[in-house]
């Protein structure tokens, strides 16, 4: 099963929840936060990214940083003002972008089920990201980023989504990238519809938000003494957003790296064609199974499939994403670790295949490589094998927004 509870959410009184609302933590630096910020005290980026609001050369994982979030948190809980809901709640919370449209339910998903992979994962962590975000939910006392989630779509929690998305909502806005945020509230009879309907849900899927929902896992266990133990601790349970699979979208996450490893692109172009069949083409978004290569200022085409058919490992190894670090970028690049290569460069979602072609022609890149987007069908196989996916592999869009609901734990 998977259990989903209601919870008295911390959040902005409609009429400034545009103001509040910001994009995640993880996805700007400290100079872009900075200035999305600029001229707007009420956005939540003076939370999630504390250290703006310090000297410009503050450490980011400084305990001042942690110290301003909690500070800037309790200010914007009178200046918004926040307001903490009487009744415990869920909500539908639906993103749309252009002719895109998802819908998911919002509430607190059982850190125990985590921990008995109910709730599913496809990508490892990183310690020192998760120690972060575990200080963070520490210092404030609340989770504040939300854990992105899939599941199979489940007719009836379907049936109770458009009952309830009829209604007016209880917060409306299109945030500055163009991207409309809808919330709705359920009553008490939808809200006992829907919790029995994902109990017939047999698993939950971590779509984006791996490290906050380890971060939680690990402030639970921080806080178990002082919340003697108690498994229904709010502690226990972490927010998120559960989307049915067929509407969530994930969008290519390109790759570049920044030189050939002493190879000319002449020697390098052929020892890729030893490895795996090549053209040149004008395409630069490829199919499933091939990869679109940006060398010396022309596209050419790299057919993965043969090398795909005969991986070895499991499903995830047969991902273009995998296949590409195993027959290129590992023996010809010398790549060991993409997390870690300081020459590696990632261009994910929107930014597209003129991105790849800029990072080649302005020489911040020798070759880039325009890759086809992992599926959802693709990322739910991983994660029921039991298997993680080469990181990097997965760029969920659009993104949802911090400061509109919150978790005090």
């Amino acid at each position: 099963m998977a259990l989903v509870r209601p919870f008295h959410s911390l959040r902005p009184v409609p009429e400034a929840a545009a103001a509040v609302a910001s994009v995640p933590y993880d996805v700007v630096s400290t100079a872009e936060a900075r200035a999305l910020a600029a001229g707007n005290p009420l956005s939540f980026l003076h939370v999630s990214r504390a250290e703006i609001d310090l000297a410009p050369d503050t450490d980011p994982y400084a305990d001042a940083v942690y110290r301003a979030a909690a500070d800037n948190l309790e200010r914007l809980r009178v200046d918004v003002p926040f307001v903490v809901e009487d009744e415990a709640a869920l909500y539908f919370y639906r993103v749309a972008d252009g002719s895109h449209e998802q819908t998911g339910l919002a509430g607190c998903f059982s850190l125990d089920e985590y921990d008995r992979d109910i709730v599913k994962r496809h990508e490892r962590t990183r310690p020192d990201k998760e120690d972060d975000r575990t200080r963070h939910m520490l210092a404030v006392g609340a989770q504040t980023g939300v854990v992105f989630l899939a599941y199979r779509a489940s007719p009836d929690v379907s049936a109770v989504k458009d009952r309830v998305c009829r209604e007016s909502p209880l917060i409306d806005l299109t945030a500055s990238d163009g991207v409309r945020h809808t919330l709705w509230r359920l009553n008490r009879r939808d809200r006992r519809a829907v919790v029995e309907a994902f109990g017939r849900v047999p698993c939950l899927y971590i779509a984006d938000g791996h490290h906050r929902i380890a971060s939680a896992a690990r402030a639970r266990d921080e806080l178990a003494a002082a919340n003697d133990n108690n498994p229904a601790a709010e502690a226990c349970f972490v927010l998120g957003v559960a989307f049915p699979d067929a509407e969530t979208r994930i969008l290519p996450y390109n790759r570049a790296v920044a030189n050939l490893a002493d190879l000319t692109p002449e020697a390098f172009l052929a020892a890729v064609g030893e490895r795996l069949p090549v053209r040149a083409t004008g395409s630069p978004e490829p199919d499933k199974g091939y990869v679109s290569m940006y060398l010396g200022k022309r596209w050419y085409t790299v057919d993965l499939r043969a090398a795909a058919s005969a991986a070895s490992g499991g499903v995830a190894a047969a991902l273009d994403v995998a296949v590409l670090q195993d027959h290129l970028l590992a023996p010809l690049l010398g790549v060991a670790d993409v997390r870690t290569d300081p020459r590696m460069i990632f261009v994910g979602g929107s930014r597209g295949t003129a991105e790849l072609e800029r990072l080649v022609d302005s020489g911040e890149a020798a070759v880039t490589f325009s890759m086809a987007a992992v599926t959802t069908d693709e990322l739910l196989r991983v994660s029921d094998a039991g298997e993680m996916m080469p990181p990097k592999s997965t760029w969920f869009e659009p993104k949802l927004r911090d400061g509109l609901l919150i978790h005090l734990i």
